[in-house]
């Protein structure tokens, strides 16, 4: 049976390290994987809402799907660990996350895909479980691999692939916390310069009757009134709308039809937009 095919969300972006990256996974999976790098203000926030639509594009479908591998690398910024975050894995049907333990990133998947739980290892019991059973480590590999910064290159793919094959990898399990309602921030500004944002647009006050919010614009110095509409195509040509857009469980965006609402807003990744209980 062939390997699912990888895909991979990082933060580690610059083409040395995607270079690195993608030939370690494909000497393991046998095929190039798809490398995404997240950078900007706020990778945090752009993988949380990349990897949530990741898995909800294999929703849909209406019948049997393919697996797919996610590598997730978005460490936390909180400088909480001393060697790194741990990593942990999923499953999501019968697609495989190996991912970070990024709460930030994974409770979207808690609130709106129902992740309960995730699986946490710790590299060095993985490391020795697997060099005495199925995998040829010596100790002097093993002790590179724990005392490294760079895990997500080293141990990462190898857990992924360990999974995939069905060895017992030693894990502990931890409850993962859904998202908690506060300010609603930008996810991700698009190619279109619409702003992609961080909860659904019914979650967001007065959206359900079609009111209008107040936004800053960061351009004038000055809140500005938006309408909420149902669809893109419901918003005035060169007007701003808050309407449900493409990602996430119906997520809203803030758009100018026909140009750019990052622009006409001063806005970016991981701007506050505005307060839900406002």
């Amino acid at each position: 049976m062939p390997l699912p095919p990888v895909v991979s969300l990082t933060d580690c972006a610059d083409p040395n390290a995607l270079a690195r990256q993608s030939t370690r996974i494909a000497t393991l999976f046998g095929a190039t994987p798809t490398v995404l790098p997240l950078g900007g203000p706020d990778p945090e926030g752009a993988a949380a809402l990349t990897l949530l639509d990741l898995l909800r594009s294999t929703d849909l479908i209406g019948g049997p799907t393919q697996p797919v591998v996610v590598l997730v690398n978005i460490a936390p910024r909180d400088g909480h660990w001393p060697n790194g975050v741990p990593f942990c894995s999923f499953r999501h049907g019968n697609h495989l996350v190996v991912s970070t333990l990024n709460q930030r990133v994974l409770a979207p998947l808690a609130t709106y895909l129902g992740l309960t739980e995730v699986h946490v290892t710790d590299v060095r019991e993985v490391l020795e479980a697997a060099a005495a059973d199925w995998a040829e480590l010596t100790p002097a590999e093993i002790e590179e691999m724990v005392r490294t910064q760079f895990r997500s290159l080293w141990y990462t793919p190898l857990l992924a692939r360990w999974l995939t094959d069905g060895h017992p990898v030693p894990a502990q399990p931890l409850a993962v916390r859904p998202a908690v309602a506060d300010d609603v921030g930008i996810a991700v500004v698009d190619n279109f310069g619409n702003c992609k944002l961080d909860r659904p647009a019914v979650e967001l006050p007065g959206y359900a009757d079609a009111k209008s919010l107040l936004v800053h614009n960061r351009v004038e110095g000055r809140d500005v009134r938006v309408r909420c509409y149902d669809r893109l195509p419901d918003v005035p040509l060169g007007e701003p709308g808050i309407t449900v857009g493409s990602s996430g469980v119906g997520f809203a965006e803030l758009v100018v039809r026909g140009g750019s609402a990052a622009e006409v807003f001063g806005l970016r990744q991981g701007d506050r937009v505005f307060h839900l209980t406002s």
